[in-house]
């Protein structure tokens, strides 16, 4: 088979009389009737050559090497269908080559997110927030077994007010923060999440923050998880923030969790040592039983070491129908949760609801109630809303926020 029919290739990749770059193969001058054509297959990365620099053009090939071209060319994205279907049957044992080719073209995946969110507080607190938050996801095949994600993230505030009565709308944050960057594979059975990354367990009752360090996980129904590391960004008050607790940067965190399914029932037992000022240790055990179809009842336990106020011991539940699916437009849900945590029993909740510092600080802890619903407007649009009434379960303090918010897909 002459290399001349590698002109059948040009021609399905759409080559045009025009330049590209300099000429890659000393026997192809410039005024070679094929040079345009073979010039950009070669720019398209379809034909190499031989290792002296040649093109090769008079040689004859085999069907082999005229497959592992068309296989190139597919992976470039080209509509070869009819030279795919010529050399099917050499392409079928060369699979393993072209899927790595397909693989290696689809290596790096970029994808998005876009959140327009606007929170109102009443109560002792009278404050308000107007947030656009960007975030952009990057992820990498390092190779069959281990990945790469990165996160870049921006904000940017178009109305605010803080406690203080502190006006800080129109706010353009300029910087982009890289505030995921790990690694993910397995080591024999065992799954590894390595670097900075996003670190909450189960329902968020205890923590839910950006942490350093890398995290271990063996089994499927039966789970036991290992985490060490330290937090990252945390225990900051920016602008108007959410019940937090203890935990500030550079806090060392460990945890273990063991994890079952058992039929219908979700159940969970974990541990926590942080090194805060406290050194708090907290154990949390919970379980998700359906009540029936789409209807879930969520109810944990938790224990902090740290008595404050005399008082370690809190407890919350949740009761959730159905829920909004990005993919799905027409999708909704609703729910409902409690919550009577002393500040030893967590160290960066999950919610949105608002409080003072004092909040957690002197009043050990919180407790009230928070209600949502959720609609897919359209196929990667999802409108929620929150409303929240929490209390201090010790001061005066009561607060009550309206969280509605907008999330676009990409």
């Amino acid at each position: 088979m002459k290399k001349s029919l590698v002109l059948a290739m040009a021609m399905a990749l759409g080559v045009t009389a025009s330049a590209y770059a300099a000429n890659p193969f000393s026997d192809v001058p410039a005024g070679h009737w094929a040079y345009d054509a073979v010039n950009k297959l070669a720019a398209e990365g379809v034909v190499t050559g031989y290792p002296d620099g040649t093109f090769g053009g008079d040689k004859l090939m085999t069907r082999y090497e005229m497959a592992q071209i068309v296989a190139k060319a597919m992976a470039n994205g080209a509509n070869v269908d009819k030279l795919a279907a010529e050399f099917a049957d050499e392409l079928d044992s060369l699979g393993v080559r072209v899927a790595n080719l397909e693989k290696k073209s689809d290596n790096v995946k970029i994808t998005g997110q876009i959140r327009a969110s606007y929170r109102d507080v009443d109560g002792d607190a009278k404050s308000h927030e107007g947030r656009l938050r960007t975030r952009l996801f990057v992820n990498g095949a390092i190779n069959e077994d281990w990945t790469y994600t990165g996160r870049f993230e921006n904000s940017q505030y178009y109305d605010g007010k803080d406690a203080n009565g502190n006006s800080y709308g129109n706010k353009g944050e300029d910087d982009v923060k890289l505030n995921w960057a790990y690694v993910t594979g397995k080591v024999g059975g065992v799954k590894v999440m390595a670097g900075r990354q996003d670190f909450k367990l189960h329902t968020g009752s205890v923590i839910d923050a950006t942490v350093d360090g890398g995290i271990l996980s063996y089994g499927k129904d039966v789970k036991l998880t290992g985490y060490v590391g330290k937090a990252v960004d945390s225990g900051t008050w920016d602008n108007l923030d959410d019940v937090k607790g203890d935990l500030e940067d550079g806090d060392r965190l460990y945890a273990v969790d063991l994890s079952a399914k058992l039929g219908a029932f979700d159940s969970y037992v974990t541990y926590y040592k942080a090194d805060t000022f406290n050194d708090n240790e907290i154990w949390n055990v919970g379980v998700a039983v359906p009540v029936v179809k789409d209807l879930k009842l969520t109810a944990e336990y938790l224990h902090g070491d740290d008595q404050r106020d005399g008082d370690s011991n809190g407890w919350a539940a949740g009761l959730a129908y159905k829920g909004a699916k990005a993919s799905t437009p027409g999708s909704w849900g609703i729910y409902a949760n409690y919550y009577d945590q002393p500040a030893s029993t967590f160290l960066e909740h999950t919610i949105d609801g608002y409080a003072p510092f004092d909040f957690v600080t002197e009043d050990d802890g919180f407790k009230g109630y928070e209600v949502g619903a959720n609609v897919a407007l359209a196929k990667n649009i999802v409108a929620a809303v929150k409303y929240y009434d929490l209390e201090a379960r010790e001061g005066e303090y009561d607060e009550q926020t309206l969280w509605s918010e907008v999330v676009f897909t990409f």
